[in-house]
C-alpha cells in the first residue's frame, strides 16, 4: 500500500499540527465539562471552537492535496482556489 503524501512545507505542516493539537486539547476539555455537567453554553462554545480548528486543518490539507494533484496543469491555481472556496462554503453550512 502506498504511503499517503500530503506534501506540505514545514510552516504549513506546523499550522496543521497546531490546529489538530488544539482541537484534541479542546475535546478533552469538552469531555470534562460534560462529565461535570457544566452549563451548556460554554460546552457548545468549546465544541464550535474544536469544529473550527478541524475545519481549518482540513482546508490546509485539502489545499496541499489539490496543489499536488493539479501540478503542471494550466490554470491549476485558479482550479485550486475554486475547489477550496467550494469546500469552505460547504463547511460553513
Amino acid at each position: 500500500m502506498k504511503k499517503p503524501d500530503i506534501s506540505v512545507s514545514g510552516s504549513e505542516k506546523e499550522k496543521i499540527l497546531i490546529a489538530l493539537r488544539k482541537a484534541r486539547t479542546g475535546l478533552g476539555k469538552i469531555e470534562v465539562m460534560v462529565e461535570e455537567e457544566q452549563d451548556c453554553f460554554p460546552v457548545i462554545q468549546q465544541v464550535l471552537a474544536a469544529i473550527g480548528l478541524l475545519k481549518s486543518a482540513n482546508l490546509l490539507i485539502l489545499d496541499r492535496h489539490i496543489a499536488r494533484e493539479l501540478k503542471g496543469i494550466a490554470k491549476a491555481d485558479t482550479l485550486r482556489a475554486e475547489l477550496v472556496r467550494i469546500v469552505k462554503t460547504a463547511q460553513s453550512k
